[in-house]
């Protein structure tokens, strides 16, 4: 796992101190080592810092160039199936220096060209150069869960980096904040669409894409991974699907446990996380952590304890407070980088800091299961709402995403999740299942797993996200994922079936975790400390007409505006305007968007 920065300048002079810059300002993704790779005549520049996870040795340093020099390759993931691509690799008569995934990566891409992505089974970003044909080739994995950020300079060329924050570094760079972006944050907490971040002009490379640059130009990123949906579905009895899956987690959690560093995995107490740590278990002796939150109704420790147990991990628990929070948020707004509300980022970061310290430098996590096997309430409501017109379902799901706020931002939803509509044949609930994993989950919630691990120098892998079980379960019909009260019900099955989990974890409803809710909504210091920096004078929420909104929640207990209002639940909008304003503090760019300041 590593941070990246680069740019392709085609032909015009490179600058190594500024690329040194951008490097260090990624230095927490990878301070294990560290290097550059320019090829001056091109104007091609690659920065890497590493995060030593596989062949610790100095073999496996990066940028990676092969033994003729063509290709260079800085490489930030993992490969879980790389050991079965080297073998086949070997046969057809390459040699390694290495024992590492990059040199798989590299040796594939230059062996079976743009074609090797769709065997690649893992999490990653990557720049590839081809010397000879002066090509650069950018890469992001199927489920997007490693970021790829890139910005047009304004002489011509462009710049790619693993975090925002490092095109502070350059001397021509100008951050102004994306106003439609901005809104879809407001209403949603991250921007949805796919190519968009919250600065204006520079983009993000979407999951499944990748993009080259060559000629003097940039093309247009191209979709490589093209899932297959619930319409492919083959109708067979229940057991043979579940015995597909369960054998195919088994292998991939047995993949993402491969390391030369200790791994340990994050325990909720919920199914999801369940599962792994079962799968895990039932290979080798693992680790569990999981962590609790005083002053609030949310603690799942009780139930992290009784899945620990079940399986004979060796457990950990961390307690956190809301002081725990409050102490270090300004300090950690800056990791928020591609603005985006959740705030687990900032839990989940203490959290990851706590496994470092107790020497796990992996862990693996259960993000992805909700989106993939129908786990939100977002997919009840797609089971039940099926015969009202298709456009006013859709703007129920839009009230329903945006924290019910009301009509603002409809029609460019609207657009996006049409194309959900026909790329799901015109399924509902397999249309809200890719908006779901396609928008949502890799510009929010992933988002804060890779943020909140990589600033601490921490690996977090996600099973779900394999595109091998992502591809199981874009074929599962909803009948297989909803029935009666109990949602992700194919994955309760097979823990059932295969008595991975005691059965009250299996049948226990799901748990919504609202902390954040819980500490903003009650008297306390955090609360008085949100009040202070949400309605401090010449900050965003005044820019935005929103002060009104938030003085009535705050001086008057008020907790939404009813329809045809715009807001009602003002909670969610409170922890967004805390973010947002921290954010931009961070970043030192005023209400007006605009800022020429260093990080």
């Amino acid at each position: 796992m590593c941070g990246i920065a680069g740019w392709y300048s085609c032909g015009a002079s490179y600058d190594t101190p500024t690329l040194e810059r951008m490097r260090r300002i990624l230095a927490h993704r990878g301070p294990d080592d560290h290097g550059i790779f320019v090829d001056p005549e091109a104007g091609l520049a690659l920065a890497h810092n590493r995060l030593s996870i596989l062949d610790l040795s100095e073999r496996a340093h990066q940028p990676m160039t092969t033994e003729d020099g063509r290709w260079t390759l800085a490489y930030n993931g993992e490969l879980y199936n790389f050991s079965a691509l080297r073998q086949e690799l070997e046969q057809a008569g390459c040699h390694f220096r290495s024992r590492s995934d990059t040199e798989v990566v590299l040796q594939a891409l230059a062996s079976w060209g743009d074609a090797a992505l769709d065997r690649f089974c893992g999490m990653f970003a990557f720049a590839l150069w081809d010397r000879r044909e002066r090509r650069l080739l950018l890469a992001r994995d199927p489920m997007g869960m490693k970021p790829l950020y890139y910005w047009a300079r304004p002489g011509g060329g462009m710049v790619f980096v693993s975090e925002i924050k490092a095109l502070w570094a350059l001397p021509d760079f100008r951050p102004v904040v994306d106003r439609e972006a901005l809104g879809q944050f407001v209403e949603f907490g991250y921007t949805y669409e796919l190519h968009r971040t919250i600065l204006a002009g520079v983009s993000k490379l979407p999951p499944g894409h990748r993009l080259a640059v060559a000629g003097g130009g940039v093309e247009e990123p191209q979709r490589y991974f093209f899932p297959a949906t619930e319409t492919d579905f083959e109708a067979s009895a229940r057991a043979p699907v579940e015995a597909r899956l369960y054998e195919t987690m088994t292998r991939v959690v047995d993949e993402h446990l491969n390391a030369d560093v200790p791994v340990a995995l994050l325990l909720s107490g919920g199914l999801d996380s369940g599962i792994l740590a079962a799968l895990a278990a039932r290979q080798r002796p693992i680790r569990t952590f999981s962590m609790g939150f005083s002053d609030s109704p949310v603690d799942e420790r009780p139930q992290a304890r009784l899945v620990s147990r079940h399986i004979g991990s060796q457990h950990k628990e961390f307690l956190f407070s809301p002081a725990d929070i409050t102490e270090g948020i300004e300090n950690n707004a800056g990791w928020f980088d591609d603005l985006f509300g959740d705030w687990g980022l900032l839990t989940t970061r203490l959290l990851y800091r706590r496994c470092r310290a107790a020497g796990v430098k992996v862990v693996l996590v259960g993000e992805g299961a909700d989106e993939l096997f129908g786990g939100y309430t977002s997919f009840e409501f797609a089971a039940k709402a099926q015969r009202a017109p298709a456009w006013w379902r859709a703007f129920l799901l839009y009230r329903h995403y945006a924290g019910r706020r009301y009509g603002a931002g409809f029609l460019r939803f609207l657009a996006a999740f049409r194309g959900c509509l026909r790329e799901a044949h015109g399924s509902f609930f397999g249309a809200v299942r890719l908006f779901e994993t396609r928008h949502q989950l890799p510009n929010n919630y992933v988002m804060k797993v890779d943020k909140a691990s990589m600033s601490v120098s921490v690996e977090a892998r996600a099973p779900y996200l394999d595109r091998r079980i992502a591809e199981i379960a874009y074929r599962l019909p909803e009948a297989s994922l909803i029935r009666g009260r109990h949602c992700k019900w194919m994955l309760r099955s097979m823990a059932e079936q295969y008595r991975l989990l005691p059965e009250e974890i299996v049948w226990r409803d799901k748990f919504g975790a609202g902390i954040a809710a819980s500490w903003i909504d009650a008297p306390g210091a955090f609360r008085g400390y949100a009040e202070d920096i949400i309605l401090r004078p010449g900050g965003w929420t005044g820019a935005l007409g929103l002060r009104p909104a938030m003085q009535a929640y705050f001086h008057a207990s008020k907790f939404g505006y009813r329809f045809p209002h715009a807001i009602s639940i003002f909670r969610n909008l409170a922890w967004r305007l805390l973010i947002l304003n921290l954010w931009a503090a961070a970043y030192r760019l005023d209400a007006e968007g605009t800022t020429r300041a260093a990080v």
